[in-house]
């Protein structure tokens, strides 16, 4: 790298020349991080940097096509909307309207130093050579480097574009050292000064002494500030303006890009002489210039509005559909159009004219929506603005964050799907053995998908084949429909969208989307719906995951707890079962009633966890409790064994548990609790309490822990009510609260028998939607038997 020429004028450079021999609308330049572990946006043309805020910085693994050229030192060029769902459906979310783009590796001897790219309209085919011009101006900057990779700016270098139809901007650079006012600059800037490098000293004053005096103090204020900034100044000649971009470099030194532009031109008493309102925006969507027209339909002023965005400035503007109506037109470089209703009924069409500086907005009178009106030139038909289908991807993102199973994730898409893009049916099928298979439907006439189920993946039907090729399939019209599949059933709909479902690179299914008139598949709708594919495969998987496990666990817990309960002269017991935590309804809540010599046990339990471990371990010391009771050992050491064999198995799962030995025949009962929640004690009056009985930490923490005995009496007519603590548990309620109003039903409970008594306590915990936790309830009551 030369001397003269500073780091910021060989990246401006290159950005230019890449867009300009590329025939691309705008570029960005990344360089690599400090770390080497991310790619920072370093100089960016023709795009607003703040619709590139989420790819500021680019971890080098991250599955975009930057970091993949920087990764495998090759090119990366992608085509259309299709092409970017199918192979960056992340960048497609984050930037949707961008669709045409290329990227190279800077590289100096197989090693990256950042990554240019150069993005194209929508519309535009790539013109023949681009990769290959694009690869030249990155191998020549590299070159121009010499191997080193710069410092990358606090915040990313703004490079203005030459202005259609005018002199291509000069761009010239220095390196302005504060201490002494020497300035390094290069043949560029010295153009544009009108200087030789004979005749440039060098000096702060060769510089300073060509601008307008009222521009010098701004200048050497931004300077001092040690601060990027922007700023234009005017050269003495009245003829070119100087857009300065500069951040400070080394120490004491701060380094500036200089543009020439062209002044103003008489352009502007022209458009004022128009009766339709024109607006100018600028890249970052700010308001830089109406016309007297627009003032008069906006009803606000020019004070009142330049210099900000349209949607701020004007309340009845406010709705996000109309910002993003801007950022299509500028992402996509592609003109649209939109009604909006100024207060208290004035319709206003709106059309946006888009390039890399800006956009041209014209505002004529309208008529409401459906009113017959004259398309605008050059754009398409106006219509009411509604919210980009961007943000129906947004809500389903949000929405399947809360679907658990299969189910709840298919009632999640057709909820946020058809309403969204106004469909009427739609179906969902998953791969499995080879064959298709009908997961969920709505909308369609009873019986049509029934030929279809168990479809081979490899029929020639648009639903398998998008399932084999990974690539959607849209259909505008029956007539399009039947030319690619000559034969194939239809119902009533007139258009439909066929898209893929893969999940982490791997296809999982189809879904199918139908409308019941034609309909026009704009670039957006592709992309979001392509996108939208996607989110469902994760979520289908994630869910069908779920459900495997869920079974498994489920099957689990239930074959480990008791099918039913022993039959003991004296005594009767009822038992309930209620799993929590909504959608995955597994848990290490036990009961158990076991009969020994010695009297009836019985035992409830709570391994920590709603999993399949919880599920095991609960399976495990079920076993375990049961084995060391039949072996006749007394209630104490049946925990204390139970306590060492957790600790033994080192599940990493704590557990409580209350276990009971009662005599029916005598009453006698002797009870010991680890942790546990206390049962509650209804005597035959209906008094109730719960037992105060002593008892030891929980199962799993110490392995000298002791579980001492209570014993106690149990009457003829009273009843015992063994529980977890999801029984009494309730939002924002303290603990002691559940307990005591569960006291209360127990107390006053009406019913008569067991069973009914055990459906009457659960009904409050059916009732709470937020219960999070398993319920298990044990029921005895001594009899005169």
């Amino acid at each position: 790298m030369r001397r003269e020429e500073p780091v910021e004028a060989l990246l401006a450079e290159a950005l230019l020349r890449a867009v300009r021999t590329t025939s691309a609308y705008g570029g960005v330049l990344y360089l690599r991080s400090a770390d080497g572990r991310s790619l920072v946006l370093s100089t960016v043309t023709g795009v607003p940097p703040h619709l590139l805020s989420a790819f500021r910085h680019i971890p080098v693994a991250a599955p975009l096509p930057v970091a993949e050229a920087y990764r495998t030192g090759r090119t990366v060029q992608v085509a259309d909307a299709d092409d970017t769902m199918r192979r960056y459906p992340r960048l497609a979310v984050g930037l949707p309207y961008v669709h045409a783009f290329a990227c190279t590796p800077i590289s100096v001897d197989g090693r990256s130093l950042g990554v240019l790219a150069v993005l194209w309209p929508s519309s535009a085919v790539p013109p023949p050579g681009a990769k290959r011009q694009l690869r030249a101006t990155a191998n020549r900057l590299a070159a121009a480097l010499g191997g080193r990779v710069p410092a990358v700016p606090g915040s990313p270098v703004v490079v203005p574009l030459p202005t259609t139809g005018g002199p291509a901007p000069r761009a010239g650079g220095l390196d302005w050292r504060l201490a002494d006012g020497r300035i390094t600059a290069d043949p560029a800037l010295l153009a544009v000064l009108g200087l030789t490098p004979d005749d440039f000293g060098g000096r702060a004053e060769d510089l300073t002494e060509r601008l307008e005096p009222t521009d010098v103090e701004p200048l050497l204020a931004a300077l001092a500030a040690d601060a990027p900034f922007t700023l234009r100044v005017r050269l003495r000649d009245g003829r070119h303006w100087l857009d300065l971009h500069g951040r400070p470099g080394r120490p004491g030194t701060v380094g500036l890009v200089a543009v020439d532009t062209d002044a103003a031109t008489a352009a502007v008493a022209a458009v004022e002489r128009l009766r339709d309102g024109v607006v100018a925006l600028d890249p970052d969507g700010r308001i830089s210039y109406l016309n007297h027209a627009a003032e008069l339909l906006l009803e606000l002023g020019r004070e009142e509005l330049t210099g900000h965005h349209p949607w701020s400035a004007l309340p009845w503007l406010a709705e996000p559909a109309y910002e993003d109506r801007y950022r299509s037109a500028m992402l996509a470089q592609q003109p649209t159009a939109f009604l909006a209703c100024r207060p208290p009924g004035h319709w206003l069409a709106f059309s946006l004219y888009p390039d890399a500086h800006g956009l041209t907005v014209r505002i004529v009178p309208a008529g409401p929506p459906g009113a017959h009106r004259t398309a605008l030139p050059e754009a398409p038909p106006a219509t009411p603005a509604t919210l980009g289908a961007t943000y129906y991807l947004l809500q389903l993102a949000s929405a399947l964050t809360e679907a658990v199973t299969v189910k709840e994730v298919c009632d999640c898409v057709i909820d946020q799907i058809l309403p969204g893009f106004d469909g009427q049916e739609m179906a969902l099928y998953l791969a499995r053995s080879g064959r298709m298979h009908l997961v969920a439907q709505t909308g369609y006439p009873e019986g049509f998908l029934t030929p279809f189920e168990g479809t081979p993946i490899r029929a020639r039907l648009p639903g398998t084949e998008v399932f084999s090729t990974g690539a959607p399939a849209f259909f505008e019209s029956p007539d399009e429909l039947l030319a690619a599949y000559p034969g194939i059933s239809q119902d009533e709909m007139r258009s439909w969208a066929f898209l893929p479902l893969i999940a982490s690179g791997l296809p999982v299914g189809s879904c199918i989307l139908g409308f019941d008139r034609p309909r026009k598949f704009t670039s957006e709708d592709r992309s979001v719906l392509t996108a939208l594919g996607g989110l469902i495969a994760q979520a289908l998987e994630r869910a069908r995951l779920y459900d495997a496990e869920f079974a498994l666990a489920r099957g689990l817990q239930q074959a480990l707890l008791p099918h039913r309960l022993p039959e003991v002269p004296g005594l009767a017991v009822a038992a309930r079962y209620l799993p929590g935590t909504r959608g995955m309804e597994i848990g290490g809540d036990w009961y158990d009633a076991i009969s020994t010599p010695a009297g009836v046990c019985l035992v409830i339990g709570d391994v920590e966890g709603h999993n399949v471990g919880a599920a095991a371990t609960m399976g495990q010391l079920r076993s375990a409790v049961r084995a060391f009771v039949t072996g006749g050992s007394p209630p104490d050491e049946v925990l204390t064994r139970t306590n060492q064999l957790l600790l033994d198995l080192d599940p990493g799962l704590l557990a409580s548990c209350c276990l009971l030995r009662l005599d029916p025949a005598t009453g006698r009962v002797l009870a010991v609790r680890a942790g546990h929640v206390p049962p509650l004690l209804r005597l035959p009056g209906g008094d109730t309490e719960p037992l105060d009985l002593a008892g030891g930490p929980l199962l799993g923490i110490d392995s000298d822990a002791e579980y001492p005995g209570t014993a106690l009496e149990l009457p003829v007519g009273a009843i015992l009510a063994l529980f977890t603590d999801g029984l009494i548990e309730r939002p924002g309620v303290p603990l002691d609260e559940g307990l005591d109003q569960l006291r209360t039903d127990l107390a006053h409970s009406p019913a008569a028998g067991l069973d009914a008594l055990a459906e009457h306590l659960l009904r409050d915990a059916r009732r709470s939607s937020h219960r999070a936790d398993d319920v298990a309830l044990l029921l005895a009551r001594r009899t005169a038997g």
